[in-house]
C-alpha cells in the first residue's frame, strides 16, 4: 500500500484531491483477484492500474452476465448533477450490502480537464484512483486515437500530393486532425502551404480527440477483428466519380489497428473503497454515443453480478444512445437505470435562477422553496417516462447537498415515485461513500429483481432514417416535428440508396435543453428541431444528424483551470478536481 500524501485520518480533507490522497493505494493484483482476474491477465501499468486483454472472455465465456444497470440524469446546469460520482457510488453501495459490483467510465478529456470542467474521477468519498493518472495520460489510450487518427489524416494529403492513386476531390475531403487540447484557433484551418513540397493547400480544421471516429470505434468495437473491420470503413473523402474513399483503400487501416492494439483492452483501476472500476473510451454525447466501451462492460458482467455504468450528459443524450446504439451493437439488455437529480439543478430548471460557473449561487436559491421544484419537475419527469419507453425501471437518485431542506427532499422523493419511478432515494456517496449509496443499492437491486426485464430499443433497424430522426426528436425530446434542411433531405437519400437506411441515428445537439436550443431548459413544448445535415460515421456504424451549433472542438475560458495546476515541491500535481 502507498500514501501518496501527508494528510492523516483524522484531518478533514477540503478538496478531492485531498480525500483521494488520504487512502492508500493497493496493488492492483489484490484488487483483481477479488473479482476472479488471474495475475496472468493483467498487462500492468505500474503498481496501481493494468490492462486486461480481451482474451479473459474465452476463459469467462461459461458465465453468465451480472446484472447491468445505466446511470443517467436529468439535463446538466452548469452546477454539475453528480453523475460520475453516483456511478462509482452506486458500485461502491452495492459492494457494501454485499454484492459483487464494478463500475464502467469512460476516461475524462484533458480539454474539459485544463478547461472549466475539471476531471471525472467521481468526488468526495466516491473516487477512482489514483486520481490524478485518471485525469490525465492514464494508460495512453486516448494518445493512440490521436494518433491513429492523425495517421490517417497525414496519409490521405500524402496520397493526393504523391499521385492521388486514390482519385481523391480535394475539396471532399472530410477527415480531420484532432487533439486533446481546447484550442479554438484550430477550428478552421488551412493546410498545405508553403510551396508544393507542403501539400495540396485545403481548408480543414481540429477536433477534440473525444470527438474523432477512431473513439467512437474503440468504444463500439467487440474485439480486435471488428476494430480492425471498423477502421476499414471510415470514410475520409469522396472520388471525382463521387464514390466514396475509405481507409481501407487508402491502405491505411492495418497502420491505424496496429497503433490501438494496446487500447483496444480496458483499464482496471481502484475506488476509494478498494473496489474495482473499468475505465475505456471517452466519446463525446452530444457529438457521438457518450458511453465507455463495449468490451469493458462484457469482461465486467462475466466477472460481477451488477455492473453500473454510465452515460454522458442527460438522458435525452447519453442515455437514449446507450439504449439506441450501444444496446443494439452490443446485444446487452439492461436491467435496470438510475437517473440522478439535485434540488438545485431542479431549481435552476425552474428558470428562476441565473447561474454561472465559478461565481457563488444566488442567495435566494439557497433558501427553501418547495414551489419551485414543484413547478419544474417536468424536467425529471420527462427523463423518467423517456428511459421508461425502453422497458427499464428507473430509481431517482437525489444528490442532496447541506442546502436542501427536508421540505425539498421529501417533495422530490414523493414527486419522483409520481412520475413513474420504481424508486427515489436520497444519495449521499459524496460524504460517506459505500455507506452513503447503500439505500441507492438496495432500491436498484430490487428493480433489477422485481421488475422483468422487457427491454427494447426505440426503432427497428428497417426504419428509414428520416422516421427514425423523427422518432427520437417526437418521444424523446417531445419536439412537435423536426424540418430537415436541404443538406439534411438529400444526404438521407443518398445513405438511402447506398444501403445504410438500417444504421441507427446519433442526435448531435446541446445537451442542456431537450430542444436544440441551450435556452430552453426546464422541459419546454411547442417547438419544433431543425436537422441541419446527416451525415456517416461509416466505422462507428451510425448516422449523425446536427442540430443547433455543436462544436467538435472546445474553447478555453478566460480562467481556465489550467491556471491553477501545478506541481508541488515533492513534484506532485496540485489544483486537480
Amino acid at each position: 500500500m502507498l500514501f501518496r500524501s501527508s494528510t492523516v485520518a483524522n484531518q478533514s480533507p477540503s478538496s478531492d484531491l485531498d480525500i483521494a490522497r488520504s487512502v492508500p493505494l493497493k496493488d492492483i493484483r489484490e484488487i483483481a483477484a477479488k473479482y476472479g482476474i488471474e495475475e496472468s491477465e493483467l498487462t500492468p501499468h505500474g503498481r496501481f492500474m493494468a490492462k486486461v486483454p480481451l482474451s479473459i472472455l474465452d476463459r469467462l465465456a461459461d458465465r453468465p452476465n451480472g446484472k447491468y444497470v445505466d446511470v443517467t440524469a436529468i439535463n446538466p446546469t452548469p452546477l454539475g448533477e453528480g453523475k460520475t460520482v453516483t456511478t462509482i457510488g452506486l458500485g461502491l453501495g452495492l459492494n457494501h450490502i454485499g454484492k459483487k459490483a464494478v463500475s464502467t467510465i469512460r476516461q475524462p478529456s484533458m480539454g474539459p480537464v485544463f478547461g472549466i470542467k475539471g476531471g471525472a474521477a467521481g468526488g468526495g468519498h466516491s473516487q477512482v484512483i489514483p486520481m490524478e493518472d485518471f485525469n490525465l495520460h492514464l494508460t495512453g489510450d486516448t494518445h493512440a486515437v490521436g494518433l491513429a487518427n492523425n495517421l490517417l489524416a497525414a496519409w490521405v494529403d500524402t496520397s493526393i500530393l504523391m499521385g492521388n492513386p486514390c482519385d481523391i476531390d480535394p475539396a471532399t475531403v472530410t477527415w480531420r486532425r484532432c487533439l486533446d487540447v481546447n484550442d479554438r484557433t484550430l477550428r478552421q484551418v488551412i493546410t498545405g502551404l508553403g510551396g508544393s513540397k507542403n501539400g495540396v493547400p485545403r481548408e480543414t480544421g481540429f477536433d477534440i480527440t473525444s470527438a474523432s471516429e477512431v473513439m467512437a470505434i474503440l468504444g463500439l468495437s467487440r474485439d480486435a477483428a471488428d476494430l480492425r473491420k471498423r477502421l476499414g470503413s471510415i470514410i475520409v473523402a469522396n472520388n471525382h466519380a463521387g464514390e466514396p474513399v475509405t481507409a481501407e483503400d487508402l491502405g491505411a487501416a492495418g497502420s491505424m489497428a496496429v497503433v490501438l492494439k494496446d487500447a483496444i483492452h480496458p483499464t482496471f483501476m481502484q475506488t476509494l473503497e478498494g473496489t474495482g472500476c473499468f475505465v475505456h473510451t471517452g466519446p463525446f454525447a452530444n457529438i457521438a454515443h457518450g458511453n465507455s466501451s463495449i468490451v469493458a462492460d462484457r469482461i465486467a458482467l462475466k466477472l460481477c453480478d451488477y455492473v453500473v455504468t454510465e452515460s454522458g450528459f442527460g438522458a435525452d443524450m447519453g442515455a437514449e444512445k446507450f439504449f439506441n446504439i450501444k444496446c443494439r451493437v452490443s446485444g446487452l439488455k439492461p436491467d435496470a437505470a438510475v437517473v440522478v437529480a439535485t434540488i438545485r439543478a431542479l431549481k435552476v430548471h425552474s428558470g428562476r435562477f441565473k447561474v454561472i460557473p465559478g461565481k457563488p449561487l444566488p442567495e435566494e436559491m439557497l433558501k427553501e422553496d418547495v414551489s419551485a421544484i414543484e413547478e419544474r419537475i417536468g424536467n425529471l419527469r420527462r427523463h423518467i417516462e423517456n428511459v421508461g419507453k425502453f422497458g427499464v425501471p428507473v430509481v431517482v437518485a437525489l444528490n442532496r447537498f447541506p442546502t436542501d431542506s427536508d421540505a425539498e427532499v421529501a417533495a422530490v422523493i414523493e414527486l419522483a415515485k409520481e412520475c413513474g419511478a420504481f424508486d427515489a432515494v436520497v444519495s449521499d456517496v459524496h460524504a460517506r461513500g459505500g455507506e452513503g449509496g447503500a439505500a441507492l443499492a438496495e432500491a436498484v437491486v430490487r428493480a433489477c429483481e422485481e421488475v422483468p426485464a422487457e427491454f427494447t430499443t426505440l426503432y427497428p433497424d428497417e426504419m428509414p432514417i428520416r422516421e427514425k430522426i423523427q422518432k427520437v426528436c417526437t418521444e424523446i425530446y417531445r419536439a412537435d416535428g423536426v424540418d430537415f434542411k436541404p443538406a439534411a433531405r438529400k444526404a438521407m437519400k443518398k445513405y438511402e440508396k447506398l444501403g445504410l437506411g438500417h444504421l441507427p441515428v446519433c442526435m448531435a445537439k446541446t445537451q442542456y435543453s431537450f430542444s436544440d436550443d441551450p435556452k430552453k431548459i426546464g422541459a419546454p413544448d411547442n417547438f419544433r428541431m431543425t436537422v441541419r445535415d446527416v451525415r456517416l460515421s461509416a466505422g462507428a456504424g451510425f448516422l449523425y444528424a446536427l442540430t443547433g451549433d455543436i462544436m467538435t472542438m472546445p474553447g478555453l475560458g478566460s480562467k481556465p483551470a489550467l491556471l491553477t495546476i501545478d506541481l508541488d515541491d515533492q513534484g506532485l500535481p496540485q489544483g486537480l478536481f
